[in-house]
């Protein structure tokens, strides 16, 4: 059996020897090219393991090259050599199709690890490319989900940064998973990380690891997230939620692809694929000043849209099943006449999540396994009446003011009722307690549109769950059976 062929494409003759030695030292047959003409007549007498390419070539783009392998179907994968500093080139590169980027001056151990990486890719990788519905973690048929297990099959070819995108309960965590096992990278760990659930104070620690003694109570060395998932995958849930500093920490991580323990005075490589999540819109949170911007192009290299619950209702009769089938027992849970068309009608704010909360709290209260309408609880929506709350519009007011009547209290200690709509003639005799009042309801209308699911209800609000956690403590709202 022969050895896997690579090809060389770059102008610096000593590059060009430096990275023909290292490659002909790991057993492997390289070609090489100085220039954009001789690279595609070279790639189109041979079949090659991987091309390696300059960006910038005497008669040309690297870029253009990049391209053509994509585009000519034989799934060759391309990494491209870009000048220090340069990210942009090298996102620019991904997008157009590049397996991954190595950074001028060239470190032979990142090299090599790039090199094994692309050679499971081309070998084929894990074997699990093709997998189909029956086997994937994200289940139905309906032509959102084939459209996205498609994307995430041509995902998993390369090692460009991910970034997902979808409403809270969609199945971010699982896409990620399933890009992790459909790519050469499989055997190795997959870390999914919680940017949320993090103290600041302890951020830096916990992705880079530290030595022994480097502050008061690290009694033994640790690795990082960084570290852990060395060869794999690192999932960075909710990265919008990162503090700038650590903004600004990770970026360079991800750049350079090496990170430095606290207490240490040289950094380590780590070889991790980054796929990022968040239900926020992190394009806005860069206009607001909330994300760096050069830390959003690194991420959202290339871009996972997830559908809602809502948009592929079609699949509801297999989920449902799946659903059953593992909180119960194949065969041990079953609907009832009309439960699919009620659960059709109601809009799902909490997406696949809320179904399976749904379903299991409908179980408990099934009569020898079988759910009926009446155990779903959907009380925000239900056959015939209207899945999405449609807002009050404010009363005109009227030439006498008038005080409108306050609205019903929640079970809880309310206060003295303080009126909300004032005309605009009036002002509130009391501030503070005026604006702890449409506080109050603001919150109240929230949380009964998601039927008490704080996640779901701060998620409207747009603020943090401990926050929403807090303003209900300070404002004594609480829910029905608290």
């Amino acid at each position: 059996m022969s050895a896997p062929r690579i090809l060389v494409v770059d102008d610096e003759a000593d590059l060009r020897e430096l990275l023909e030695i290292t490659l002909l030292k790991m057993g492997l047959d390289v070609d090489s090219a100085a220039t954009l003409r001789q690279a595609r007549n070279l790639f189109e007498e041979h079949d090659y393991a991987l091309v390696l390419t300059d960006m910038r070539l005497p008669d040309g783009l690297g870029i253009e090259l990049v391209r053509e392998i994509s585009a000519s179907g034989k799934g060759t994968p391309v990494a491209v050599i870009t000048a220090f500093g340069s990210a942009e080139n090298a996102v620019v590169a991904l997008k157009a199709g590049a397996f991954d980027y190595i950074a001028k001056p060239v470190a032979l151990d990142a090299l090599r690890l790039m090199v094994r990486s692309a050679l499971k890719v081309s070998e084929g990788g894990t074997g699990q490319q093709d997998i189909g519905a029956g086997t994937s973690r994200l289940i139905g048929d309906s032509p959102a989900m084939q459209s996205l297990r498609a994307q995430i099959g041509r995902l998993a070819r390369s090692n460009a940064p991910v970034s997902i995108t979808g409403e809270s309960g969609a199945g971010k965590e699982l896409a990620a998973r399933e890009i992790h096992a459909q790519s050469s990278r499989a055997a190795k760990p997959f870390v999914a990380v919680n940017c949320g659930a993090i103290p600041e104070a302890l951020m830096e620690a916990e992705f880079f690891g530290y030595r022994k003694g480097a502050f008061t109570g690290a009694a033994d060395e640790r690795e990082g997230f960084f570290q852990a998932a060395d060869g794999g995958t690192l999932m960075l849930d909710e990265v919008a939620d990162l503090p700038l500093a650590m903004q600004v920490k990770l970026l360079r991580a991800i750049q350079e692809r090496r990170v430095r323990k606290i207490g240490a005075t040289t950094e380590e490589p780590v070889d991790v694929r980054i796929v990022s999540a968040t239900h926020q819109d992190l394009a806005r949170c860069v206009e607001t000043g909330k994300f760096r911007q050069d830390l959003f192009y690194r991420l959202n290299v290339i871009e996972l849209a997830l559908p809602p619950l809502r948009e592929r209702l079609e699949d509801l009769p297999v989920l449902t099943d799946a659903i059953l089938a593992r909180l119960a027992g194949p065969g041990k849970a079953s609907l009832g006449p009309g439960v699919l068309d009620a659960l059709r009608a109601y809009s799902f704010p909490g997406n696949v999540r809320e179904l399976e909360n749904v379903l299991e709290r409908a179980l408990a209260f099934a009569n020898g396994g079988v759910i009926e309408v009446g155990d779903l609880s959907l009380k925000a929506a239900r056959p015939g009446e209207p899945t999405v709350r449609e807002p009050v519009a404010p009363p005109v007011a009227p030439a006498v003011p008038l005080t409108p009547e306050p609205a019903p209290p929640m079970p809880a200690a309310a206060p003295v009722p303080v009126p909300v709509n004032l005309g605009p003639a009036e002002l509130p005799s009391n501030l503070p307690a005026y604006l702890e009042q449409v506080e109050r309801d603001i919150i109240q209308r929230a949380l009964q549109q998601t039927q008490f699911n704080r996640t779901q209800a701060a998620s409207l609000l747009g603020i943090s769950v401990r926050q929403l956690r807090y303003q209900m403590q300070k404002l004594e709202i609480s829910a029905p059976d608290d």
